[in-house]
């Protein structure tokens, strides 16, 4: 009875010492387990945090390149800007100072005399600012004494400040001379000339 009694406690005691070490070697796995996913989480974490620095890094380069890149056009376009404000003042003023003078006179009769003479030209008309006209009158009659024989009229219009225009016609047609179309035309010719130069200078 004895015996059997010591049997049956190192039989509980084996079985208890087994089980232990299957539960004890289930938790050393699973806690083994953890740890690798642990340590692959913190890994992931890790590069990520490194891939977004990198790529912050990235977009923080290109974005300073770009402000560079367009600062430099907007500087650019500001100078081409100004160049051709001073291009335009400084057209405005030598055509003004053309068209305030007695040249103004000769630069009528000219363009009178090549229109007049063209066959198919009939009826020009010459209109002038109010000042102009009373200015040039009493010498644009005597220089275009025989013009205005065969059909070309003075006419006063106050609507632009200096120049003229000439009218073919009934006026339906007619072709500005007047300070502020000049200026333009002239700007406008001479812009792409001076681009071409500020290009060649780079």
């Amino acid at each position: 009875m004895e015996i059997q009694l010591q049997e049956l406690i190192d039989k509980i005691r084996k079985d208890g010492v087994e089980a232990a070490e299957v539960q004890a070697e289930a938790i050393l796995n699973a806690a083994k387990a953890e740890a690798q996913k642990m340590i692959a989480d913190a890994q992931t974490a890790a590069d990520k945090i490194v891939t977004d620095a990198k790529n912050e890094n990235i977009r923080m380069v290109k974005s300073s390149e770009d402000a560079i890149r367009q600062a430099g056009r907007n500087l650019l376009i500001s100078f081409r800007e100004s160049v051709a404000r001073e291009l335009k003042a400084i057209v405005g003023e030598s055509v003004a100072a053309a068209y305030s003078s007695q040249s103004l006179e000769q630069i009528i009769i000219n363009v009178v005399e090549r229109w007049a003479s063209a066959p198919e030209t009939e009826n020009l008309t010459v209109i002038l600012n109010g000042d102009d006209l009373e200015r040039l009158e009493k010498t644009l009659l005597a220089s275009l004494k025989e013009r205005m024989q065969k059909g070309i009229t003075l006419k006063a219009n106050d609507n632009f400040d200096g120049g003229f225009r000439i009218v073919v016609g009934d006026g339906t047609v007619y072709y500005d001379y007047s300070t502020q179309a000049v200026v333009e035309m002239l700007s406008n010719y001479l812009s792409p000339k001076v681009a071409q130069l500020m290009k060649e200078a780079e």
